[in-house]
């Protein structure tokens, strides 16, 4: 069966295709195909289309996209590979879509406490391990280049048990901790733990070959996710700003670490000082950790004002240190001209929520919130203006938004949880310690409970659902990095950073398209990363992309004299292989050929919004979809000495 260079309907195969018995376990026969696919259940069938004879052209499907799509909502949330949440998702390029020893990095070398060498395979978390609730793994940019293990250009991804081992025990037999933070690695969950994932991947669109943009952990990811870079221009124009080290810790560009913006912390001496998480500080007389350059490239949220972009940025603070390396970009943006289209940054803590209780500090808010999170406050020409700060928000102040009818009548928006939750959810598992430090809803594991995460997502496209932007919204439910957590397909490389090391690509990340346009029960194998979000907004407001403005075309190509480097973003145009997920979109429903998807087809119900999978809560079977591995029969093989949560709970030693 030959796989499609773009889209895959599941509706046009079924399970009838021949899925022969297991050659070994955790493998399949050398004959089996490369995807599982699984017809529409009879609520979905209705809605999928037929593609249209002849197909529309690109720029016929693009004009038919901008007269129909106004709304993107970005329901950006952290930190999960794409194996470890879809990877027995029919129709997807998953852990069993071919025999385990053509999978990279199925079989992994595991080391024993008494020294002797195992192999771990991936296996499944469910209800009995309280999958929702696992402690956070190692994402780093050093321990992910690690476990990717690149050798000769491309990664083997063979080394994410051994990458925990050595982290959590460097030198001689590793501990039983590291034994169980390695076999972590290569656990995943299905739809028996994220079911409201699985529904939406089911019913729309689910990419499957997403990488994330940087080698590293969350800060990069929400960085890319604006700008389609973290600082690979810069460091062309700057090279004296270049990271120190591996790049792990402290100031320098490109962006690997999650060290918090310049803006807010204790070397920020502006007018307008701007929101912190008082934890973030240390000792006295207070100390943060790690901050940031200020950061100098372009975002789309500064080419989205167009011709208004010279007159907004004259209302920045600090012009001389903000606006230097953009100079050309915003006399090129405001001669272009256009109407400013409206962005919006809403990140849970931002300002005062319903969870900031009592005075954790001088003002007694920013409780929830995750500074290293919000990647328009990394920017100066933002958090010194104004007019570009005023476009960052509360978490609560898009729920108010969407419940007054309140948003601009078009427009980009980016939706983000935190280490709390507004919902006041709470964990299914008593343990007082899950109870206490497992309320996070942004997903990312160590704080967050998978089960409160995916509500607060059912919940936003729930009131997106119920309200006029339904009619013309775009919905993009995706990750900043990948966990740590295992995952077989290798990422294209591209470039290196200062220190020699890969910086780009990353592992693979989900990404789910939703819309009343989307195409219906289909997966989309197009390559492309968190800057295809970018590419999107680009592409749906004629944007010029951020890659082909003046001052970024001349970084390219100091970068190329520089440092040789021919792909160093931004990725949002010249880049191959980036792509800007118009696949996701029926030619149909956008063309009127057929209807539009009816709100109700992207709500949950109600009841859902507030049931836990692990109590009494919907499953794969309330879903009505069997895992791949399900259905193939796989036995799953979780270690006998397995812990989810190695330091939350740690297991005595016997």
């Amino acid at each position: 069966m030959q796989r499609s260079k773009t889209s895959l309907t599941k509706s046009t195969l079924s399970l009838s295709v021949a899925l022969i018995a297991l050659a070994s376990a955790g493998a399949l026969a050398a004959s089996a195909p490369d995807y599982h696919v699984s017809a529409p259940g009879k609520d979905i069938a209705p809605y999928v289309t037929k593609e249209p004879t002849p197909a529309p052209s690109q720029a016929a499907l693009i004009a038919a996209l901008r007269k129909k799509v106004k709304h993107v909502f970005v329901i950006y949330q952290e930190n999960r590979s794409f194996d470890s949440y879809f990877g027995t998702f029919p129709g997807a390029d998953g852990l069993y879509s071919r025999p385990a020893d053509e999978m990279p990095g199925f079989n992994q070398v595991i080391i024993n406490t008494d020294g002797s060498k195992g192999v771990v395979r991936p296996f499944r978390l469910g209800k009995a391990q309280s999958a929702a609730d696992t402690d956070d793994i190692d994402h780093s940019h050093s321990w992910t280049v690690f476990k990717m293990d690149a050798t000769n250009g491309v990664a083997k991804m063979d080394r994410y048990a051994q990458g925990e081992e050595k982290k959590y025990s460097p030198q001689g037999n590793p501990s039983l901790k590291a034994k169980q933070y390695g076999e972590l690695a290569m656990a995943y969950e299905d739809c028996d733990t994220v079911p409201l994932l699985w529904r939406y991947a089911d019913r729309f669109a689910l990419f499957d070959h997403i990488f994330e943009m940087s080698t590293g952990p969350s800060t990069p990811g929400n960085i890319a996710i604006i700008a389609a870079q973290t600082g690979e221009t810069q460091w062309a124009l700057h090279p004296d700003q270049a990271y120190k080290g591996n790049g792990n810790g402290g100031m320098g560009v490109p962006v690997l670490n999650d060290a918090d913006p310049y803006w807010g912390s204790q070397l920020d001496k502006s007018k307008h000082p701007m929101p912190v998480n008082p934890g973030d500080f240390k000792g006295t007389p207070r100390k943060e950790y790690d901050t940031q350059e200020n950061l100098t490239f372009p975002t789309i949220q500064l080419s989205m004002k167009q011709g208004a972009t010279g007159a907004v940025t004259k209302d920045d603070d600090d012009q001389a240190g903000d606006l230097g390396d953009i100079k050309d970009d915003i006399a090129y943006l405001t001669k272009k001209g256009g109407a400013s289209i409206p962005f919006g940054w809403y990140e849970e803590g931002y300002d005062r929520e319903s969870t900031d209780k009592g005075p954790v500090d001088a003002e007694g808010h920013h409780a929830s919130y995750i500074a290293h999170h919000n990647g328009p406050q990394y920017f100066g020409y933002v958090s010194n203006n104004a007019k570009m700060r005023g476009e960052l928000h509360g978490l609560g102040d898009f729920f108010t938004a969407l419940d007054k009818q309140s948003l601009p009548a078009s427009g980009v928006f980016f939706v983000k949880g935190g280490y709390q939750n507004t919902l006041g959810l709470k964990p299914v598992n008593p343990d007082a310690k899950i109870q206490k430090n497992f309320v996070g809803d942004d997903d990312h594991p160590g704080y967050s409970d998978a089960a409160i995460s995916e509500i607060m997502v059912a919940t936003a496209i729930n009131k997106i659902a119920a309200s006029p932007y339904w009619k013309d919204s775009a919905i993009i439910i995706t990750w900043d990095d990948s966990e740590g957590d295992y995952d077989h397909v290798a990422p294209p490389l591209r470039a290196r950073g200062p220190d020699g090391s890969v910086i780009t690509n990353g592992p693979r990340v989900p990404l789910l398209v939703i819309s009343p346009y989307a195409k219906a029960h289909v997966v989309v194998h197009e390559s492309g990363s968190q800057s295809s979000v970018v590419k999107f907004v680009d592409t749906l407001f004629n944007l010029t992309p951020l890659a082909k403005l003046p001052d970024e075309e001349r970084a390219r190509e100091m970068g190329k004299r520089e440092f040789g480097l021919a792909n160093m973003g931004p990725d949002d145009a010249i880049t191959p292989d980036v792509s800007a997920l118009v696949s996701a979109f029926d030619p149909a429903r956008l063309t009127g050929a057929a209807k539009p998807l009816p709100a109700s087809y992207a709500e949950v119900p109600k009841a859902w919004l507030t049931q836990m999978p692990e109590k009494d809560g919907p499953d794969c079977k309330a879903i009505g979809i069997t895992p791949v591995d399900i259905k193939l029969g796989i036995k799953n093989v979780i270690p006998a000495d397995f812990n989810p949560r190695p330091s939350t709970d740690p297991t005595p030693v016997k």
